[in-house]
């Protein structure tokens, strides 16, 4: 088949040493950061076409992600790449060991269809900057923006260095049977059992970025107006449909219905109505209708219309929700907002506890104890302390989740990290040997490598 032939050619090319050139990844890196550039409004309106995005939400939440990635490894990739000099123990003496960051090969990355620009070139951008040569496959069901990317960069680029594959279900199956020497994947947990799995039959190294529940706990001792402020953005931003948008939501039960009314409030205030450029619609019906069918009616504290013809919802939530209910077996992945009220801030923090480890988890609160016992007690991919999602913005810090929420993490130096492997490397000093190592042994010998091991 066709993308055998071009995995092939990657393997062909790969060997040939020139993708480990620096000067070889920082002009294709600008490449791709002026086509960015040059085709900015195409992007624009394919991602309009799939689900509504506006330029504004575009740029903030992908583009810019994807330039600012680029620009990192452009400025950083010099030190990145330098071999890292380490200590050299002991019996290694006269000798000195370094690590070289070494490119792994021929990447293929499995991109996602709700930020479908950012999580499908971000980890390409970190794999161009390590030095692999890379396949793209981005989500079929974004499928505008599927074909702008593949028009980009097919037309653009060699594909035995970078390509992307567009198709559906049988597509991706295929690419799956193929060895590649890592798999960078982002979707759901299901899905990636199935990668995973797959990558197993050629033991290839797996990166794996899904999601899971992802808390946000507020506590009477939080600044409410601008917990609300932030987390109503980060909940219903691209319509719910982030990975790391708070899922549901734990309150103190002492400040419940003052804070409840502030989140009506500023969803009111952020006009997320139908057509808005503030908000965009579901991605598919099958998405929709999962959604529509997790509103209680009977549970609705504000919201709760929705229209099918233009696939929106709108900004819901729902109240009291108990841990039981249907809405809390799994990732909403869609604007509803299930609150859960608690008088025992341990004991919410152990509820949490007995869910699967999210990717994301948020706390708002001035108090430096609860702060400590969260950080400290729960297990989480990421988050943030008065704040929502904007963790991702920090290239300083890894992004990747934790048992079922993933494994693995990029961003920054840990994107370029990911799609290298650590080679270590000692040279020794070929003059002034003891015999010490060598046969014959002796008791002496012996005493002599206890001490120095």
């Amino acid at each position: 088949m066709e993308i055998e032939r071009i995995l092939l050619s990657q393997r062909d090319f790969f060997t040939t040493q020139q993708t480990k050139s620096l000067a070889f990844r920082k002009m294709y890196l600008e490449k791709l950061k002026n086509l960015i550039i040059s085709n900015e409004k195409m992007l624009y309106e394919a991602i309009n076409k799939d689900f509504g995005k506006s330029e504004f939400d575009t740029f903030t939440t992908e583009l810019s992600f994807i330039l600012n990635d680029i620009n990192y490894y452009i400025k950083n990739l010099k030190s990145l790449s330098k071999p890292k000099k380490v200590s050299t123990n002991l019996v290694n003496q006269l000798g000195s060991s370094r690590i070289y960051a070494d490119p792994l090969g021929c990447i293929l990355v499995i991109g996602a269809w709700n930020y479908p620009y950012q999580l499908s070139l971000s980890p390409v951008i970190a794999a161009m900057a390590a030095g692999n040569c890379c396949i793209l496959k981005p989500s079929e069901i974004a499928e505008n923006t599927m074909k702008a990317m593949a028009f980009i960069i097919n037309q653009n680029f060699p594909p035995e260095y970078l390509y992307v594959y567009e198709g559906g279900i049988e597509e991706t199956t295929a690419l799956l049977t193929l060895k590649f020497d890592k798999i960078f994947f982002t979707g759901s947990t299901k899905i990636g059992k199935i990668v995973y799995k797959a990558a197993a039959e050629h033991l290839t190294p797996v990166t794996l970025e899904l999601g899971g529940k992802s808390p946000a706990i507020v506590t009477q001792n939080a600044n409410l107006e601008m917990a609300a402020k932030r987390i109503v953005w980060g909940k219903f931003l691209n319509a719910g449909q982030t990975c790391v948008a708070p899922d549901y939501l734990l309150v103190e039960e002492t400040i419940q219905e003052q804070f409840l009314e502030m989140l009506r409030k500023y969803i009111k205030e952020f006009k997320y109505e139908p057509d808005s450029e503030q908000y965009t619609r579901i991605i598919n019906q099958r998405n929709f209708q999962r959604l529509v069918r997790l509103i209680d009616q009977e549970k609705i504290y504000s919201g709760g219309n929705f229209d099918e013809e233009k696939l929106y919802i709108e900004p819901t939530i729902l109240n009291p929700i108990n841990w039981n209910d249907e809405i809390m077996q799994e990732e909403i992945f869609g604007p509803l907002l299930p609150v859960i009220s608690f008088q025992s801030y341990n004991a919410a923090l152990n509820s949490i506890l007995e869910l699967e480890k999210p990717l994301a988890a948020y706390l708002f609160t001035n108090n430096s104890e609860e702060k400590e016992i969260f950080t400290r007690k729960l297990s989480f991919g990421g988050g943030c302390i008065n704040d929502t999602v904007m963790h991702l913005s920090n290239d300083h810090l890894p992004f990747g989740g934790v048992g079922s929420s993933g494994t693995g993490n990029y961003h920054g130096k840990y994107g370029f990290e990911t799609f290298s492997h650590q080679k270590s490397v000692l040279e020794k000093a070929t003059w002034g040997e003891p015999n010490i190592k060598y046969p014959p042994y002796s008791e002496k010998k012996l005493s002599w490598i206890k001490k120095f091991l």
